[in-house]
């Protein structure tokens, strides 16, 4: 999707100073990214949760901590002074409950609610790696570790990564334990439900996983205060459209900030989703890749990259900000350029919080 959209360039622009900030619900960040929720990120570098936290608090944007991540609520909110952002995955209503009440205990400000896992998404490389928690040891696994045994040496040391939040949840009530066990998630989890939650929740709510530019705009009016267009990186739905298609509808719908993921590796990608009308975006495997090499310091790397990145694209198309994005500095497909051509806001205009 990203190469069927060009650059439109404009010349004779002084662009001797390039800005990437940007505003989202109130406060100024340096660039227009965030690093989004990913699970069981102990498993590519030790406390892997930590070293991305600690990056994106380094480049001055929030982290946003996955429910499966190997890091409690807890321990990462008292380790990492950054921006941190809660993903909440609904298993068990009264499991929900609970995280958020921890999430806000923690000092958390806004909470990403994913709803593209009704049912956990037939991913045939984990069936076929037997990839699940707790790790199983067959004998390839055992054959990979003794032949990288600083490797392996560095992920047990801290302990075998685990489920933190689940490990440290209070599941005394045996049907919470029962979907633990068998980490289903809540299918009938609906929009009278997202008012159960917006009520839980005082601070920014944002709703994850939309392709969908009429869902996006009821999410608003039932509480949300923004969206998260996503198709989970390809990995839940295979043949689900890029988040990309629906952008520039879902901008000109939903009147609230309109944030994205998936598949995002290049900052010149980054700067199209900015000029449809995106407020940030979410890195994934990008930040990932450079977690799994090097750690902390790669995940930083990346960020650098693609930070130049964006700021190199900006003065070759002859912007100065981001902020003054538009579609104008693209050449769409047909039916994007018809929906981007209407009148709609830009990025820069939503920054409003919910009270």
């Amino acid at each position: 999707m990203f190469q069927g959209i060009r650059f439109k360039p404009r010349r004779l622009i002084d662009v001797s100073a390039r800005s990437l900030k940007t505003s989202l619900f109130g406060r100024q960040n340096p660039m227009p990214l965030l690093i989004g929720p990913t699970g069981l990120n102990g498993a590519l570098w030790p406390e892997g949760d930590l070293a991305l936290a600690r990056a994106a608090a380094n480049a001055g944007i929030p982290f946003v901590l996955s429910t499966a991540s190997n890091l409690s609520i807890e321990e990462l909110a008292s380790r990492c002074n950054g921006e941190l952002w809660f993903q909440l995955y609904v298993v068990h209503r009264e499991l929900a409950s609970q995280m958020v009440q921890r999430a806000l205990n923690s000092g958390y400000k806004t909470l990403v609610l994913t709803v593209d896992v009704g049912v956990n998404g037939y991913r045939e490389r984990d069936l076929r790696n037997q990839f699940k928690m707790p790790m199983s040891y067959t004998p390839k696994v055992m054959l990979d570790g003794c032949l990288h045994p600083r490797w392996s040496f560095d992920l047990v040391r801290p302990g075998m990564p685990q489920l933190a939040n689940f490990v440290s949840a209070d599941a005394s009530n045996l049907e919470v334990q029962a979907a633990l066990m068998s980490r289903q998630m809540d299918a009938s989890f609906d929009w009278h439900a997202l008012r159960w939650l917006r009520d839980k929740w005082a601070h920014t709510l944002l709703v994850k996983g939309l392709l969908n530019a009429d869902d996006a705009a009821q999410r608003i009016l039932e509480g949300a205060d923004g969206v998260i267009l996503s198709n989970h990186g390809g990995r839940q739905l295979d043949g689900a459209i890029s988040p990309m298609e629906v952008l520039a509808q879902t901008v000109s719908k939903a009147k609230a900030p309109v944030l994205i993921d998936s598949g995002f590796r290049r900052g010149a990608d980054i700067v199209k989703a900015l000029a449809l009308g995106a407020s940030s975006v979410l890195l994934g495997r990008a930040t990932l890749y450079g977690l799994a090499a090097r750690g902390e310091a790669g995940a930083s790397e990346v960020l650098s990259l693609l930070k130049a990145d964006i700021d190199r694209t900006l003065a070759q198309i002859g912007c100065p900000d981001v902020q003054h994005l538009s579609p104008d500095y693209l050449d769409l497909p047909g039916a994007a350029a018809a929906v981007a051509d209407r009148s709609s806001p830009t990025s820069s205009q939503w920054t409003g919080v919910h009270a």
